[in-house]
This record gives C-alpha cells, structure tokens and sequence, in this order.
C-alpha cells in the first residue's frame, strides 16, 4: 500500500508435462516464490530455483470456479486450493519460517511463454488477521528487510534502496536550480564576450 516497492509471493498456473532428470510435473502447477522484484523467475525450469513448494493443480476445461487461498501468519505461509467443485479444501504448500517485509502491496500477472493458455482471475479477497504478537516476535516481525525463509537457501536478492528523505530531496531539487541558473549565467556571459570578439573582427 506502499511505495512503488513489491513483493511477489507468486503462484504460477503452467500448462503442459514436463521431465527435468529424474522428476515429472504435471502441468497445470502451482508454484510459490518469495521475491522482492530483484529475481527472474526462471521459465526454461519452471522457476524450481527459487521454488518453495508446488502441487499440480488441474483446473483447465472446468465448469465451476476454483479457488486458492494464501494464508500467512507469524511466518507460516499455507497455500490451499478449492479445485474439485465440493466447496472442500485442499492442501498444496504449507512452508514454516518465511520472513515477509512490511508495507508491501498485491498483485497479479500472468504469462505463459511459448504455451496458449488462459487462467481467468474473478476476484481477489483479502483478509487483516489479527494475531497477537509478544513484543519479542514485534520486533522481529518489524526488522525483515529482505524476503528470506528459514533452513531453505535462496539466491541473492538486492536491498531495495531506502526512499529519499524530504530534506534530501529539497536540497536535490535546490542544488539542481542553483546549477543550471549558474550554467545559463554562464553561457549568456560567454556567448556576449563571442558576439563582441566577432564585431571587433568586422570592424
């Protein structure tokens, strides 16, 4: 609700079957990452570097709604889906330790590479826990900066830099004035002292 800043907690819906050494995915599949916009998501390996968990998903060609919820709280991270029309829960991924930044906003996107798929987003829903936190795990919750998740090795991800404080940005915005007033100054100076060298030589 913030900033221009993002963070993805991403599901990617993909199409088609695929074999990757000794290991089969069946497609459609529900991926989750944690992501601060500075990783790629890796299409050629259906994003298995920064994965947290997955499950298959099969969702295409139905004539009911499905539905997914996230869930995290106190940095457990439960992914759930409706697929099967029984108005049942499901279990897909469900990661403890996940470390999530605040002030952070939503969103979706979607692509498909060289695959013609369609997935559909009706509506999204979203829920304010409350949870009560000691201040012990407060402080902890307020001092994660960078996505990271517990025992589980990511690649690196790049700091967002800190935005510009006002006074920063008024002397910015001062000193850029103050440069080009000096640099028109100038020039004017220069360009007079050029005109009156030219009439010199006329003359």
């Amino acid at each position: 609700m913030d900033k221009g800043r993002r963070i993805c907690m991403g599901m990617a819906w993909q199409s088609g079957t695929q074999r990757i050494g000794c290991s089969q995915r069946v497609f459609p599949y529900i991926s989750a990452m944690v992501n601060n916009g500075s990783l790629s998501y890796d299409h050629e390996r259906d994003g298995r570097p920064t994965e947290l968990g997955g499950c298959t998903a099969i969702v295409r060609n139905l004539h009911y709604d499905t539905f997914l919820v996230i869930r995290y709280v106190k940095r457990h991270l439960t992914i759930m889906m409706d697929i099967d029309g029984k108005h049942e829960w499901r279990d897909c991924i469900e990661v403890p330790g996940v470390r999530l930044p605040r002030g952070y906003y939503f969103g979706t996107s979607s692509i498909t590479g060289d695959l013609s798929d369609n997935h559909d987003v009706i509506s999204l829903k979203l829920f304010e826990l409350t949870v009560e936190r000691t201040p012990e795990e407060e402080k902890l919750h307020r001092d994660v900066f960078l996505p990271s998740v517990d025992n589980m090795k990511l690649p690196e991800m790049t700091a967002p830099l800190p935005p510009l404080s006002g006074l920063a940005l008024f002397l910015i915005v001062f000193f850029s004035l103050v440069f080009s007033v000096f640099a028109i100054v100038i020039g004017i100076i220069l360009y007079n002292k050029w005109q009156e060298q030219s009439r010199k030589r006329f003359y």
